[in-house]
């Protein structure tokens, strides 16, 4: 049988490991911070006939420039941005890989801060792009004095700011990004995939566009707009960096039914993101709940709860999967995370974690 060692694959692509998180069906599913609230019917019905009407159309190749949809994330933003800032793609994957195909490439370098999100390597590697990472503070806290050293230590091409990160959930400040953007020579990408489950009030990066004509920010509908099934990206950004992506991205990326359900989900903003609220109130409830069981949860901005504590994190994983609950094993030893779910699922989660408390009476 063939393996890749007998292909004539890329040198720096050996022995990689390709993206992946356990695909199993349990009845609690909370591993890869999915918005596990459905979409409400009425938008659901919206959606299809939207999509219907684009299948009608399906013999002519689609808006290349998805004009109405950029006008409807302009609209969805705010902050005086204009269409022409926006850009989107197949998840925000497909948008950060666009940025590093147009601002990486060989001889060039990204920057991130690790642990962080693990397809950043990827999307890097994939581009042939140098991926270098930093160290962070204590509980994973990133602070400008320590983001902007390892800026001037690296100089690299492009930085990659995952805001909250992923995967400790940790919020990043302002200052921290603005520092970063002041000193960074290269492209410098803050990733707010989950920046609507940050606490009511928090300032987006989208507030430091003017004047930084390098400063990029990047969204996905996957997360409070329950539509990671629709694979669907944006990023802001200046005119001019959005029109490099252009010289990138694939004729026709986004496909007429991508664009008509986007514009649907779009269309109905304020009700597909009504459970945001209940989201973080579940997330809450896992963190006060670990706390008191003797788990040391961080402190999160997203949907999700990194957890320490564990003694043994892959028998828990496992314990937990033979009860039909899946959580996320993350590499960092000693902590688990979870995706704050419905509250059924909250419940649950947290009446299997009782058995592993090291508060646990009798323990």
């Amino acid at each position: 049988m063939t393996s890749l060692d007998d292909l004539p694959i890329r040198d720096d692509l050996r022995g990689r490991v390709p993206y992946g998180a356990p695909q199993q069906a349990v009845p609690v599913a909370l591993n890869v911070n999915e918005n596990t609230h459905p979409i409400p019917e009425d938008v659901a019905h919206d959606i299809v006939a939207r999509v219907a009407a684009a299948i009608l159309r399906l013999n002519r190749y689609p808006d290349r420039e998805f004009t109405e949809l950029r006008a409807a994330l302009a609209d969805y933003l705010g902050h005086e941005l204009a269409p022409e800032q926006l850009w989107a793609a197949n998840g925000s994957n497909e948008v950060l890989q666009h940025v590093l195909q147009a601002f990486g490439g060989p001889g060039r370098s990204a920057l991130g801060f690790a642990p962080t999100y693990s397809m950043y390597g990827l999307l890097a590697a994939g581009t042939g792009t140098e991926w270098i990472t930093a160290g962070r503070d204590d509980a994973f806290e990133l602070s400008p004095a320590t983001a902007v050293a390892a800026v001037r230590e690296h100089d690299p091409d492009v930085v990659l700011l995952c805001a909250p990160n992923n995967p400790t959930g940790t919020p990043l400040s302002l200052d921290t990004v603005r520092a970063v953007a002041d000193v960074a020579r290269g492209i410098v990408v803050v990733d707010e995939a989950y920046i609507e489950f940050a606490e009511p009030g928090t300032p987006s990066a989208l507030t430091l566009l003017g004047g930084r004509p390098r400063l990029l920010v990047s969204r996905t509908m996957s997360k409070a707009f329950a539509f990671a099934g629709a694979r669907v990206g944006y990023l802001a950004g200046d005119p001019a960096a959005v029109d490099a992506l252009r010289l990138v991205r694939l004729p026709y990326h986004l496909s007429a039914l991508t664009q008509a359900a986007a514009l649907g989900a779009l269309a109905h903003a304020d009700e597909m993101l009504a459970m945001v609220d209940e989201i973080r109130h579940q997330r809450e409830r896992i963190s006060i709940e670990l706390a008191r069981l003797g788990f040391d949860p961080y402190r999160s901005g997203a949907n999700f709860v990194l957890f320490g504590g564990v003694d043994d994190p892959h028998a828990v994983f496992q314990a937990l999967l033979e009860r039909g609950i899946l959580i996320r094993e993350i590499g960092i030893p000693g902590h688990l995370r979870v995706t704050a779910g419905t509250e059924a699922e909250t419940t649950a989660f947290l009446e299997a974690m009782a058995v592993f408390a090291p508060n646990r009476i009798g323990a």
